[in-house]
């Protein structure tokens, strides 16, 4: 009888963990969770450390109300999608996770916010999952331009971005009143001794055709140093 017990004890601890197992293989990775930091930023300026991460990226010039702007986004999230699609037919299926754009002017010593927007040039991203291959990013593009027929997919980028040290904000409210937050970030890097050393990087967590203006919340990033 002790035996049949020990047998039956055993069965159902191999079954759990079967079951976990199946469910660990089944489950999606969400990046924001998994890259919490990455994701996550305070009320006031701070200065973090930002590791290199793997990315699907699209440069552009111009306004983002324009009509080009929303097709060079559409490109790259078609592309997402894709990897997203095959990285599930292999078991490893995943979140696509936040938009993100970096942004520049031409000229570095002009300050961007006088500059009119069909000026800014962008590099827009969205975050992989560190096991997404070359091939699999072939693969999406190739797919996504038999479906979407856009001359902006074979601008669709793969690489790794690395930022180091940056000063970073959440910014709560509009994209035309980023500028406020902005201040806050120079004054906090004039304090401290730091400079400019990037790109403006934004990232947006909130989907702006769901959340309403003054509740979209947008991490503002600088890339610094001393």
């Amino acid at each position: 009888m002790k035996t049949y017990i020990i047998l039956g004890w055993l069965l159902l601890i191999i079954y759990a963990f079967d079951i976990q197992l199946t469910y660990k293989h089944m489950s999606k990775l969400d990046l924001t969770k998994e890259f919490k930091s990455y994701y996550t930023a305070a009320m006031n300026p701070e200065l973090v450390t930002i590791e290199k991460g793997l990315f699907v990226t699209i440069t552009g010039k111009g306004d983002p109300n324009g009509e080009a702007f929303g097709e060079v986004t559409a490109a790259l999230y078609a592309v997402a999608y894709g990897i997203k699609f095959s990285s599930k037919e292999k078991g490893r299926d995943f979140t696509v996770s936040k938009l993100e754009g970096f942004w520049w002017v031409d000229d570095p010593t002009t300050d961007p916010l006088k500059v009119t927007r069909d000026q800014w040039n962008y590099e827009l991203a969205i975050r992989l999952p560190e096991a997404v291959t070359l091939s699999q990013f072939s693969e999406a593009v190739v797919a996504a331009e038999k479906k979407k027929k856009s001359a902006y997919i074979r601008q669709v980028d793969f690489k790794e971005i690395e930022e180091g040290l940056c000063v970073q904000m959440l910014h709560v409210g509009p994209f035309s009143e980023e500028s406020v937050t902005l201040k806050k970030i120079d004054d906090f890097m004039q304090q401290h001794g730091w400079h400019m050393n990037g790109r403006h990087h934004e990232i947006y967590l909130s989907d702006y055709r769901k959340v309403a203006p003054e509740k979209l919340k947008t991490i503002l990033r600088h890339p610094v140093i001393k």
